[in-house]
């Protein structure tokens, strides 16, 4: 059976409230509830479930626009139709401000009215069906360490919870350090191929003559050094997904073997002949703008789209501020027990200065900094001299000639941090660029990059 959809009329004026009664109840899937006053109608709404609210502004006791506010802060989620016989722009502009979902002038049109609780109805079972969704796939998403409540990390989350149970080949992007191979691991273990292998590869961290091989393995005596037969990870990922992080680094001659793959699903090893068939999920990630390497000929446009059906992107932890004390509090506890130290927490000093820092090596960055502060504080919480070392670069104002909170001026900060915590990172690191490279949370390669960047090699 049908659920009739419950309305709430609300005004002072007998013969016009008998009278939408009637006109809504003849066009049928509509329940009617009445009330004279905005007074009662904030009775009715706390003590009866509606699904949407129709009322008069100009009411003897409490007008239309004062319950409207009252009904927002007890249900925001409830829709209110306001009607009224004055009309005018300044009044529309305040009903809407408030909250109003609809605004009608009387006379009503009886078929603007029929139009207007339609869509609102429809906005409202829309709604309830995504929380409904959402709640489902919550409930059966595992999060593993993924850690985040704010609203950047809750929107991503919910992407991964839709996109895991499919088969999409996924491109996973964001700045270094935002942990894009665990958003990849996540939708592995989310998938029907979490029993399978989930096999990673970093693209950039191995050299073009061995990549081929280490992909799709190689027979024996086909090069120097093949002194037996390999199985590369494409293999090694059967029914399972493999993950090629730093998907931009790939040669175009590689990148023209990896879309062969895409498309035919088999491989041959290296000096073999034999085609190998595979059932592999692909998941790649890049810290790089694809689409501007394609645009200057560095990728390949077929393989963009083809590893772009799904594109998730990571947000950088000055993004996603709010998400800082707890990926803090959980790194502690974390370095706490590796360390066999017994710590309580941050002093609100420490956490200010970890709130208030911008983070450029982003979540990889903040794990290292609480990692040092675990290791050399001498006390059981860490104060602001823990986190100090690794942040005594930081910039909190806009440099001169910026206006605080401009594009530019936030661009500069975060470059002149970023510069001066490579240089302090190398100073300590005593020049080996392979240790600063992993007190930074980045690869050798994009240290080399943004040394060549700031003109320091």
């Amino acid at each position: 059976m049908k659920t009739l959809n419950r309305i709430l009329v609300v005004d002072d004026d007998y013969a016009h409230r008998t009278m939408l009664k009637t006109l809504i109840t003849g066009w049928g899937g509509y329940e009617i509830r009445e009330a004279d006053d905005g007074a009662a109608a904030l009775d009715a709404v706390r003590n009866d479930p509606f699904d949407l609210v129709l009322m008069d502004i100009r009411m003897v006791h409490v007008s239309g626009l004062e319950a409207l506010e009252e009904i927002r802060r007890f249900n925001p989620a409830l829709p209110v139709i306001l009607m009224t016989a004055f009309a005018s722009v300044e009044t529309a502009v305040e009903a809407l401000k408030k909250g109003a979902y609809d605004y009608l002038t009387k006379p009503l049109d009886f078929d603007e009215l029929r139009l207007a609780l339609a869509r609102a109805l429809e906005h409202t079972h829309l709604r309830e069906e995504n929380r409904m969704l959402r709640e489902s796939l919550g409930a059966r998403f595992d999060r593993g360490n993924l850690i985040g409540r704010g609203a950047a990390m809750t929107r991503l989350l919910d992407l991964v919870a839709q996109v895991a149970p499919s088969e999409a080949t996924v491109l996973v992007t964001g700045e270094s350090g935002t942990g894009k191979e665990m958003i990849a691991g996540a939708i592995h273990t989310n998938s029907p191929r979490k029993a399978g292998p989930f096999i990673r590869i970093n693209c950039a961290a191995i050299t073009e003559t061995l990549l081929e091989s280490e992909l799709f393995g190689h027979e024996k005596g086909s090069f120097t050094g093949a002194d037996r037969r390999k199985e590369g990870k494409f293999r090694q990922a059967d029914r399972g997904t493999i993950f090629l992080d730093e998907v931009s680094e790939m040669s175009l001659g590689m990148q023209v073997k990896l879309l062969r793959v895409l498309q035919e699903r088999e491989f041959t090893r290296v000096g073999g002949e034999d085609l190998i068939r595979v059932d592999v999920r692909v998941i790649a990630a890049t810290n790089r703008d694809l689409l501007r390497a394609v645009t200057e000929g560095r990728f390949r446009e077929d393989l963009y789209y083809r590893l772009n059906v799904v594109n998730l992107r990571v947000p950088p932890l000055r993004e996603r501020r709010e998400d800082i004390p707890l990926l803090a509090q959980h790194f502690l506890k974390m370095f706490a027990e590796k360390n066999r130290k017994t710590l309580q927490g941050f002093t609100p000093r420490a956490m200010d200065r970890l709130l208030r820092y911008p983070w450029p090596g982003n979540v990889r960055e903040l794990m290292n900094t609480v990692e040092r502060g675990v290791v050399l504080t001498r006390s059981d919480i860490l104060d602001e001299q823990d986190v100090a070392p690794v942040l005594e670069a930081e910039v909190l104002q806009a440099p001169a000639g910026h206006a605080p909170g401009s594009a530019e001026g936030m661009d500069s900060s975060l470059e002149s941090v970023e510069k001066t915590t490579i240089l302090k990172t190398l100073e300590e690191s005593g020049g080996n660029k392979s240790e600063a490279a992993r007190r930074l949370g980045i690869t050798r390669r994009t240290l080399h990059l943004k040394l060549k960047k700031y003109g320091m090699m």
